[in-house]
């Protein structure tokens, strides 16, 4: 059986993405996959899930091999706030009924890689604080997050990790570059676990439209 990859994608759809910033991440969403599925590396092993959170937060569809992927309506409410952190409590429960793990018998997953992005700041901050403690302990191959637009706060994701991005305009082609640089890092990440290899050496510079904290 071949190797999984897991990608996970946190995507904020709280009121303020309502519109032209909604429907520019699914056009980037949509290039993403197309680039995903049409590489053979990542075609074999790359799985999807994406975790929408707003007031709610919802499990559009668990880890899928890209080439049985559909993405399902995207949707966003009026208002309301922004629970990051029952997304990340979420995602701990996925990750423990999903990710196969090594054993003595079998190869387990490659170390899952993780994209947040988010236009505003966490509204549940204690969950979200006491998250982000559990995140640092645990291995990822990749785990980024992306502030979207001006309002985004960068220093509350700072405390989820390090490789923290900003991306200055909600507009299509800003998001069509951004998830196409997710892809090919995925790829990156894809090719080089189990090799040895530090992937982060190779990793694509990210397009100028993101700039870097």
């Amino acid at each position: 059986m071949t190797r999984r990859l897991p990608v996970y994608l946190l995507i904020d759809t709280s009121g303020s993405m309502k519109g032209e910033p909604i429907e520019s991440v699914k056009v980037g969403l949509d290039a993403m996959i197309s680039t995903l599925v049409n590489d053979p590396f990542a075609l074999e092993s790359v799985h999807l899930s994406i975790i929408t959170f707003d007031k709610e937060v919802k499990l559009l569809f668990p880890l899928t091999g890209i080439d049985e992927l559909t993405l399902p309506e995207i949707t966003t409410p009026d208002y309301g706030p922004t629970h990051l952190g029952a997304a990340l409590q979420l995602l701990e429960q996925r990750i423990d009924t999903e990710f196969i793990r090594n054993t003595t018998t079998q190869k387990g997953d490659w170390l899952p890689v993780l994209l947040v992005m988010t236009d505003g700041k966490p509204s549940d901050v204690l969950l979200y604080d006491e998250m982000c403690e559990k995140f640092s302990r645990k291995k990822f191959g990749r785990l980024i997050a992306c502030a979207a637009g001006p309002q985004a706060r960068v220093e509350p994701l700072k405390k989820l990790t390090p490789e923290v991005y900003r991306l200055e305009n909600l507009d299509s082609d800003s998001f069509i570059k951004l998830f196409q640089w997710v892809s090919a890092s995925i790829d990156e990440c894809n090719k080089s676990q189990g090799t040895g290899i530090d992937e982060s050496a190779n990793l694509p510079p990210p397009p100028e439209e993101i700039m870097v904290f």
